[in-house]
């Protein structure tokens, strides 16, 4: 398998202390601070390791303070209620002594109903488009000198691979409209395990997702100008789906205002279904330079 998702899997192993009790490892991807789809990821395990029988359909969570990325945290769960067909789990994910995300997740018992959904957008395949590690060298060529933190952060890889629909250079940014469509998948094969498998996908359903409402103002995470960060999470399960075939996140943004984007995204298989719908507010703070704002 290779390397980097391993490191992710074991990652979202957690280490059970106690009943409803779980403690799991961090990990510096950019910076001093955790990113947010991992803190999803493992409070999703946590929820998850006090249920049986019944699988997430939806969870809601808020991100209070920044995760500090050399140090674990620990995931307290709450066994809210448990009725004949739904379950809800409440997670406080805590690091030094405060609480840095609260979640609430709901589940059900497998359940026979109406259907309907969302056309997925004629788009692409995956294979016709350019792989991002080939964008990112086009890109920072096309930017000239940038700060070394910078290029570091751009070239690291992960466990998700993705290839954007219609790439466009973070470096250097211009106003388009407020979509993005990017197809996604695991680096490698993940084990045959549902819930790993619902696990990585929240974790990768917070990347992305807020640079969308940064678009019709032609900014970008990479700006040392803007303060940019997840505010709340909202992930709705619709269907099952593998992490490691291709997906495809369609989203937009309806609007900005106030310092916060709000943005939206649906994730389809390559067979067109609709398999999840997200949605997150976002901070999008600009900071002026001192002699702009005399």
């Amino acid at each position: 398998m290779n390397e980097t998702l391993g490191a992710l899997i074991r990652q979202l192993d957690l280490e059970q202390l106690e009943v409803n009790l779980f403690r799991g490892q961090s990990k510096n991807l950019w910076g001093p601070r955790v990113f947010g789809g991992q803190v999803i990821g493992q409070a999703l395990v946590a929820a998850e390791r006090t249920i049986e029988g019944r699988a997430p359909h939806s969870l809601h969570a808020y991100f209070l303070l920044p995760g500090d990325a050399d140090a674990p945290i620990v995931y307290q769960v709450e066994r809210v209620r448990d009725g004949r067909t739904f379950s809800a789990r409440r997670v406080q994910a805590v690091q030094h002594g405060r609480p840095i995300l609260s979640m609430i997740a709901s589940f059900q018992a497998p359940e026979e109903g109406l259907e309907h959904a969302a056309p997925m957008p004629d788009v692409p395949p995956p294979e016709a488009l350019t792989p991002m590690s080939e964008l990112k060298q086009r890109w920072l060529s096309e930017a000239g000198p940038v700060p070394p933190q910078v290029a570091e952060s751009l070239l690291s890889t992960g466990a998700i691979e993705f290839r954007p629909v219609e790439p466009r250079n973070p470096l250097l940014p211009s106003p388009g409209e407020p979509r993005l469509a990017i197809w996604f998948r695991a680096v490698d094969r993940v084990p045959d395990d549902p819930r790993l498998h619902r696990c990585i996908l929240a974790y990768a359903s917070d990347y992305q997702l807020l640079g969308t409402a940064l678009r019709p103002h032609g900014r970008s995470w990479y700006q040392p100008s803007m303060i940019v960060a997840s505010l709340d999470h909202a992930l709705w399960f619709h269907r099952a789906a593998r992490i490691d075939d291709w997906l495809l996140y369609a989203m937009d943004s309806p609007s900005s205002q106030g310092a916060r984007g709000l943005a939206r995204g649906l994730v389809f298989d390559r067979g067109g279904r609709l398999v999840a719908s997200v949605a997150q507010e976002g901070l999008m703070r600009e900071v002026k330079p001192p002699s702009a704002m005399t």
